[in-house]
């Protein structure tokens, strides 16, 4: 195999391992083995030990060496805390938006949440990627890479918890009500009352994160897709 072809199936699996993790088919305290990922899907062992030391260097999975892997336990001191980190850059980035000449269009994020009723996403994995990208985009567009790039490595490390946000129905028309009036605030150069409305939205955000349980956590996992079976080789992840 070629180096390229290798280093490519090998963020193949590590694509597919994280969307395992994000998603629930491998949970918090459970234990797996290389031999049972390379062999769901059809790779050997050596692109996965790849992939799952990827994974462990990012904080989503520890090793053992009699005893194979464990996915990493919720900490939800940690989680908060980096809630808080992700409130302070946000603050930041509206603050620039709110002060920039001219003020920045957001188009794209104009069509996505400042829709009808009737044109809302009802689907709760979708609705929560795209709560993800509205709060990057943000940052983005107020034009600092260092800003963003933080912010970027926040969202990866709370994305498991983000998620079950969105297994609460509610969540879903809150969220739209939610970035319509802090899309608004901003366009509208209401410096004061887009960093209510985010800190706001936000805490509420938190207060799911809190509210997670056992039984929660069940539920979610129960909702999940099954795996995708095999991977195709030589498929970029």
């Amino acid at each position: 195999m070629t180096t390229d072809r290798y280093a490519s199936l090998a963020g193949s699996v590590y694509a597919a391992v994280r969307n395992d993790l994000y998603d629930f088919r491998l949970a918090p305290g459970e234990r797996f083995s290389e031999n049972e990922i390379a062999a769901r899907l059809g790779v050997s062992r050596t692109p996965v030990r790849e992939a799952l030391y990827r994974l462990r260097d990012e904080g989503y999975i520890d090793v053992a060496s009699k005893s194979g892997w464990t996915v990493r336990p919720f900490e939800f001191e940690t989680f908060e805390q980096l809630y808080e980190v992700r409130a302070v850059l946000e603050f930041a980035a509206v603050k620039r938006l709110c002060e920039m000449v001219p003020a920045p269009p957001l188009e794209e994020l104009k069509e996505i949440w400042l829709v009808p009723h009737g044109e809302r996403l009802a689907d709760g994995r979708e609705v929560g990627r795209l709560d993800e990208a509205f709060h990057h985009a943000l940052v983005v567009a107020a034009g600092n890479p260092e800003l963003a790039r933080v912010h970027g490595e926040i969202a990866d490390r709370i994305r498991i918890v983000r998620r079950l946000e969105f297994t609460v129905p509610d969540r879903i028309a809150k969220t739209y009500a939610e970035h319509a009036q802090i899309l608004r605030a901003i366009l509208r150069r209401k410096l004061d009352q887009a960093l209510m409305l985010l800190r706001t939205h936000i805490e509420l955000a938190r207060g799911e994160v809190r509210k997670i349980t056992l039984h929660k956590f069940a539920m979610a996992r129960e909702g999940a897709p099954a795996p995708n079976g095999r991977l195709a080789r030589g498929r970029d992840g």
